[in-house]
């Protein structure tokens, strides 16, 4: 065994759970994982990716100085880089004066609409800040967004309109504190895994009652008491018709809605048509299934409601997670410690890079934009003149791939993410990117999206860099340098500071709160001027552990339960429901519904786990068919099937297995080859403008001669780009 040099604490780099890592390092090098026993999260345990996932950091697919493209883009003529010859590396300052020069030179010349980014989940609050402010304070546009807008935007939306609060209300810890819980639209062993180890204890040490609802039989369903399992996209006709039930058995609590509530009586009279029956003939799930379930819910002591992205990703979104809250505010099973509304947020930094104001909508703090007195805080803050701030709403990220072109955005700059794989409609996507005048990439590889870009900025990893990520629980928690990055490659914050002076001084603006930060320390505490949930974060308070938002003053304790005696909005409010089916529904030809998701060796985009040695460990696509959908097709497992939609077709290796439903095929989405999101609908929530990525209409046929596997292309493999 080796001893290590030192052994620094930081947080996972994956999933939103937020568990602590002790990285073992030797002669600059990560050779180990492990967590501490006593740590607040995890309590020691990890999952596979974050005891073993910290290899991409090593991979020879690395940027490690900026390059860029040998060849001038054309809009139209755009194409993506084939490989490291279209490429040429360049100094940091040849790099970033470009990038500058050019940003600077499209918004001159035709304003802030021309003007698009994407902020970074992976990324650090200070540098999600640091990538809305540039765009908000120097090019004056709201065009800022991330890739919460793919995950959690319905669960967003459907919050803020009901309590006034967007995060998970209570940790996920307390789950140990549930007498019954629900667990819907999360296979959470897979993306949640330290969570399921919890739920899991609740349920065997504890006598927890669950109830699973999800159209695939996921591994919690062996841990569940009543198991419903209904058809894609039927999440209101099913918790409404459980409303239903409480409010005909009378079994809601009354004192609750009356002091705490608003909108109840218009909220029942539209639930009458939602009776057992009515849901059972759309969901498919027996109705008594239903009854069961609502009561058990209603009749807890203690009751709390845990989802992922089966609930918000659909064009009704909102609705379904309203259809969750509903059933919280009838029962009171919110504001105490062991209830509450908990929606499992999908990256290790969305809540934080949300909460920075890495949306369209809102400045930092969820502050939305368009209103007189949060523009004239954050003029204040960032030394702009009144009214220089943009009050117009920004697009979402589906909507500004949809606007690039003549007219519309013409400039992206995009930081850790991958539109190419996780937009909708792929091919649609590609098409768009071809369209841009200039593209500036932020990252450690170079991905799908990233080949379009015409200079490639290297940054560093998340050891490589101080900061601070917000886990789903809400916890604040440091993230420590704890080896060099290689080569040039710089930490996101210091990389978007030094753009900023450039940017500014081109536009010959007053400089707008000095971009000359010399620690991120100094970032965050800008940002709780601004943002009250964060006035009260500092590095030095972060040392022994992390604090729960809202911390309002430096001696706050943090807080990890919400509502307990009021909800940000005041009442909660209750709002009627109807149903709507998803935009695309199986036909003769396209005759089976296609829902996608996460497994547990890779994650998001597949960027930095198939760059790791994870990879060996899922290394080629795999579509669940049905064993009676089998059977019909003539499949066998491990044979090759065409998939196609309405808008493109893979070929990917079909796994038969009884997790799905006949009827339904579930993909992972970070493979490239076989990617899932050249088949999904870019049909979106009309409030939250999340696309549709859980249901849309496929055929499965056989391909033919095809020897399609499924694998990684080459430059998404581990050898060197």
């Amino acid at each position: 065994m080796l001893t290590p040099d030192k052994i620094t604490s930081t947080v996972c780099p994956f999933c939103g759970v937020g568990c602590t890592l002790e990285l073992h390092i030797k002669d600059n090098t990560i050779y180990r994982v492990t967590s501490p026993h006593g740590s607040p999260v995890n309590h020691g345990n990890l999952c596979v990716k974050g005891r073993f996932g910290y290899d991409f950091l090593y991979s020879p697919r690395r940027v490690t100085k900026p390059l860029i493209r040998k060849e001038k883009q054309l809009p139209g003529k755009r194409t993506a880089a084939a490989s490291l010859n279209e490429w040429r590396e360049a100094s940091w300052d040849e790099a970033l004066d470009l990038v500058a020069d050019r940003l600077t030179e499209i918004y001159q010349k035709s304003g802030s609409d021309a003007m698009g980014m994407f902020s970074c989940a992976k990324a650090t609050n200070e540098e999600n800040y640091l990538m809305q402010k540039i765009y908000r304070a120097l090019f004056r546009t709201n065009n800022v967004d991330h890739c919460t807008r793919l995950c959690h935007a319905g669960s967003v939306v459907a919050l803020q309109m009901a309590v006034g609060s967007s995060a998970m209300s209570n940790p996920a810890a307390d789950v140990q504190f549930n007498d019954v819980f629900i667990v819907t639209g999360s296979n959470t062993t897979e993306t949640h895994p330290i969570i399921s180890l919890q739920m899991k204890a609740a349920i065997e040490k504890n006598g927890a009652k669950l109830i699973v609802v999800d159209p695939r039989r996921i591994e919690m369903v062996n841990y569940a008491t009543l198991f419903l399992q209904q058809k894609p996209g039927t999440d209101v006709p099913l918790f409404s018709a459980m409303a239903h039930v409480i409010l005909k058995e009378k079994l809601y609590n009354r004192q609750f809605i009356d002091e705490r509530t608003e909108g109840f009586d218009e909220f029942a009279a539209s639930m009458e048509k939602f009776t057992p029956e009515y849901a059972e003939s759309i969901s498919g799930v027996d109705r008594q299934l239903i009854i069961q379930a609502a009561r058990m819910y209603a009749g807890a002591k203690n009751a709390a409601i845990y989802w992922a992205l089966g609930i918000p990703e659909h064009t009704h979104g909102v609705e379904n997670a309203m259809s969750l809250i509903h059933l919280a505010f009838l029962t009171g099973q919110i504001g105490r410690t062991g209830t509450g509304l908990n929606p499992l947020r999908g990256q290790n930094n969305v809540q934080g890079a949300s909460d920075s104001g890495a949306m369209p909508w809102h400045y930092p703090g969820y502050q939305v934009v368009d209103n007189e007195e949060n523009a004239a805080r954050w003029e204040g803050i960032w030394n702009v003149e009144a009214g220089g701030l943009n009050r117009k709403r920004g697009l979402t990220n589906t909507e500004i791939v949809g606007a690039i072109g003549p007219g519309g955005i013409l400039s992206m700059y995009i930081m850790g993410e991958n539109p190419v794989m996780s937009e909708p409609n792929a091919n649609h996507t590609r098409h768009q990117f071809e369209q841009l005048e200039f593209y500036a990439a932020q990252d450690l590889f170079i991905n799908e999206t990233h080949q379009y870009a015409d200079v490639f900025l290297p940054a560093a990893g998340w050891a490589e860099k101080d900061g601070t990520f917000t886990n789903t629980d809400r916890l604040v928690q440091r993230v420590r340098r704890a080896v060099d990055a290689p080569g040039s490659a710089r930490p996101d914050w210091m990389i978007l500071a030094d753009v900023a002076q450039r940017i500014e001084a081109r536009l010959k603006r007053p400089q707008s709160s000095g971009w000359n930060y010399s620690h991120p320390g100094e970032i965050i505490e800008e940002m709780g001027r601004g943002v009250p949930d964060y006035a009260g974060i500092r590095y030095q308070r972060l040392e022994s552990g992390g604090l729960a938002v809202p911390v309002p003053t430096v001696d706050h304790p943090g807080t990890p339960v919400l509502f307990e005696k009021s909800f940000p909005r005041g009442r909660g409010m209750f709002h009627p429901l109807e149903y709507k089916p998803p935009a695309e529904l199986p036909d003769d030809e396209y005759s089976f519904t296609l829902t996608t998701g996460r497994v547990l060796e890779h994650w998001h985009g597949g960027t930095l786990s198939s760059a790791s040695s994870l990879d060996d460990l899922y290394n080629q696509a795999l579509m669940e068919l049905h064993p009676q959908d089998a059977a019909r097709l003539g499949f066998t497992d491990g044979e090759i099937a065409r998939v196609s939609s309405r808008r493109g077709s893979i070929e990917i290796r079909v796994k038969v297995v009884e997790r799905t439903s006949p009827g339904v095929v579930f993909i992972p989405f970070f493979f490239a080859r076989a990617a899932a999101n050249i088949l999904t609908n870019d049909a979106i929530d009309p409030r939250a403008k999340i696309p549709e990525y859980k249901v849309c209409a496929v055929k499965v046929e056989k391909p033919g001669s095809s020897t399609e596997d499924g694998r990684l292309p080459a430059y998404r493999q581990r050898g060197r780009y």
